[in-house]
């Protein structure tokens, strides 16, 4: 029997969004376990999931988990984690994250687990960094979100602009995943010829400012941002266990620098296959210069803080 299961660490907005959008694509995932500290919203949570299933196209067991189920897992999802409160830095953010991290990734390891991690928690580039050094797992079986939905972003709002199908909006956005992230838009194509034959620069402007905002105005607006990450994440998932090699805009490793950043990859059953390399402009490779900076910068302040 070719048992394909995921475990969701983290029972949120975001962990939910991502399970009920499994429910509703035909995936290979045919096991389902959830952990949350609330055992009792785990328990209320699979409940409601199970309920779907007789309208679902996807057949799947779906079970309140423990650490002792990540043995077996081909894939564990995490998407635990304290949001950003009024008056934290960044970097309070993140030292509560990675105290987090910690306990979550060393208890997933001492169960057995050698399948591949996807990290959706923010910051997404440096807790997949940090998970990696939890867990001591080969750096292409560990990967976050990355850019994946600011790239969903890019071409949902070109296709809006060109009334063309965001499917045939070929692009991406690559970077950190926060501020310093950023449209090469020497890339960006329909059709094979360059966006720049359907739109004009002070559009690519506006896009570029509406896809780094985006998350702001949906906080500012509703709280939280979880449908769109939860789709992005279903995208990943059968990637992996599809084995696809399929090119997505995911947060893995530079050695070279010595971070996770997002930037398009290869990924399959064993997670990041490899990267794909794109030809950047003197601009845009002086912006991926300070996106790598911006996340260098974290990490060592993550590192030289003791509590």
């Amino acid at each position: 029997m070719n048992n394909k299961r995921v475990v969701i660490i983290g029972c949120g907005n975001v962990g939910m969004s991502y399970a009920y959008a499994l429910l509703n694509q035909r995936t290979h995932v045919n096991e389902l376990y959830l952990i949350d500290l609330n055992e009792e919203r785990v328990e209320g949570e699979v409940m409601d999931l199970n309920h779907c299933l007789a309208f679902s196209p996807s057949k799947m067991k779906i079970k309140a988990g423990k650490y002792s189920d990540c043995r077996d897992a081909n894939l564990i999802v995490i998407a635990a984690g304290v949001n950003q409160k009024e008056g934290e830095t960044r970097l309070d953010l993140l030292k509560k994250n990675a105290s987090i991290f910690k306990s979550i990734v060393t208890e997933v390891m001492n169960n057995g687990f050698n399948g591949v991690f996807l990290i959706a928690t923010n910051p997404v580039d440096i807790m997949t960094y940090l998970t990696q050094k939890y867990s001591n797992l080969p750096r292409n079986k560990v990967i976050g979100s990355g850019t994946t939905l600011d790239t969903a972003r890019l071409r949902f709002l070109v296709g809006e602009k060109t009334n063309i199908s965001p499917s045939n909006i070929h692009g991406y956005v690559i970077g950190e995943h926060g501020d310093s992230e950023f449209i090469p838009w020497s890339d960006v194509s329909i059709a094979l010829q360059p966006v720049s034959d359907f739109i004009s620069k002070e559009d690519m402007d506006v896009i570029s400012e509406e896809v780094k905002t985006a998350a702001y105005k949906i906080i500012k607006a509703k709280g939280a941002t979880y449908y769109g990450i939860g789709m992005c994440l279903v995208r990943i998932t059968n990637a992996i266990l599809g084995d696809e090699n399929t090119v997505m805009v995911v947060s893995t490793y530079d050695p070279t620098n010595d971070i996770y950043i997002g930037l398009p990859s290869v990924i399959n059953k064993n997670g990041a296959e490899r990267k794909i390399n794109i030809e950047l402009n003197e601009e845009e490779t002086n912006k991926l210069i300070n996106s790598i900076n911006v996340l260098k910068e974290a990490i060592n302040e993550l590192n030289n803080s003791k509590e």
